[in-house]
């Protein structure tokens, strides 16, 4: 199972840092790691990406105070963007303020404007949450409600981010362009990158949307019902095709194109009796000596819900192991159920009454083994050597 590293951990600043910080660490993580300075490096960008979702979060400040109360898990209800499945051009242009529109040194930016597309079709980002199942949901299946947020068109300006009734204006610093010139070491080369005022629109608002405040995209609360298929893994994810973003405001103002997925990351919760290994389940339970040497049977409990009687072999050690064939979890593809394996463990019991101290004695007696003397006998020897008895 994958852990996800503390936030605060990744970007390397205390949790006192404010904004400022957050965003120096981030724009030094992001400028080292970036997949164009590190070609081939799996590992590099796999930090990238980690860097952009510890930033997501803690650059947020109604995210980060629920991350900083509850951890992880309080963010199911706001899911963010799935950094692991995006592409990491599409991550760059996210925060592309950060870096002055410019890039980091103006990598990954040569032919601005196809971000976000498909075969030339703008694609909205794919967002990512959390749902918790037990293992009893696990095995048959279940559907649970996912309450997530995520950004949808401004039904006031459409997309457009501007107050209706009123236009756009030409941007001044690319003269309408949406691109500006930059040279570099004295004017030796020359890259032609998106202009960060207007972000390659061309255009700046005049008077901006009053309920989306320029965006285009406003936050809109989202429930779905989420089948959960049987068999499923702790950290497997299903994938809700057109359930994330639409495509962002400078590919697609309205919206149109192709929007993000929602990937449901399925997390199974600790359970009291059983541990699974792949599609099998594991139990330990008890049983005294008795039981272990003479043999038993004993009723226990089934992930299906069902009482089960094992038949526990005379002669079991500790730690024997006893398969119940096809009593495990439904394999995810096949639907074959895996075994479930018992656990013996021994039970020494710590008081014994007379009569069961008696026959345990004479059972001692045919083993030829040296035991302890009875309790009577050895505290008389005690007093007697510290009364001075003599030691036989």
């Amino acid at each position: 199972m994958a852990i996800t590293r503390d936030y605060y951990e990744v970007l390397g600043v205390e949790k006192s840092a404010d904004a400022d910080d957050i965003k120096r660490a981030y724009r030094r993580l992001a400028m080292k790691y970036h997949p164009d300075r590190n070609p081939g490096d799996a590992e590099a960008e796999a930090k990238f990406k980690e860097a952009a979702e510890a930033y997501e979060v803690l650059s947020d400040s109604n995210r980060r105070q629920q991350y900083d109360q509850y951890g992880h898990a309080g963010l199911r209800g706001t899911p963010g963007h799935d950094f692991r499945t995006m592409d990491p051009q599409d991550i760059f242009s996210m925060f592309d303020e950060i870096f002055g529109g410019g890039g980091l040194g103006g990598f990954g930016r040569a032919g601005g404007g196809q971000r976000g597309r498909r075969g030339g079709v703008a694609r909205g980002y794919d967002l990512e949450t959390e749902a918790e199942i037990t293992l009893e949901q696990v095995f048959a299946g279940t559907a649970v409600d996912v309450d997530f947020t995520r950004l949808d068109v401004c039904p006031t300006c459409n997309g457009d981010g501007a107050k209706p009734g009123t236009e756009r204006r030409p941007c001044t610093a690319c003269g309408g362009q949406g691109q500006v010139a930059q040279t570099g070491l004295g004017g030796m080369f020359r890259m032609v990158t998106s202009c960060p005022h207007c972000r390659g629109a061309g255009t700046i608002i005049a008077e901006p949307c009053t309920e989306c405040r320029g965006r285009g995209r406003v936050p809109k609360r989202r429930k779905l019902s989420v089948n959960i298929p049987a068999g499923v893994h702790d950290g497997q994810a299903v994938c809700l095709r057109g359930e994330g973003e639409p495509p962002a405001p400078e590919l697609s103002p309205t919206g149109q194109g192709i929007r993000g997925d929602l990937h449901v990351r399925v997390r199974v919760s600790h359970h009291k009796w059983f541990q699974r290994d792949g599609d099998n389940i594991l139990m330990e339970i008890p049983i005294s000596f008795s039981q272990a040497a003479l043999g038993a049977e004993v009723e226990i409990p089934t992930i299906d819900g069902e009482s089960h009687v094992l038949k526990v072999p005379r002669g079991t050690q500790f730690g024997q192991v006893i398969k119940m064939s096809g009593r495990g979890l439904p394999s995810l593809r096949s639907k074959r159920r895996g075994d479930m394996l018992v656990i013996a463990k021994i039970e020494i019991p710590k008081k014994l009454n007379d009569r069961q101290e008696e026959l345990l004695r004479q059972y001692a007696e045919t083993e030829d083994l040296s035991v302890m003397p009875e309790s009577g006998s050895f505290w008389s020897r005690i007093k007697d050597m510290l009364h001075g008895g003599k030691d036989e």
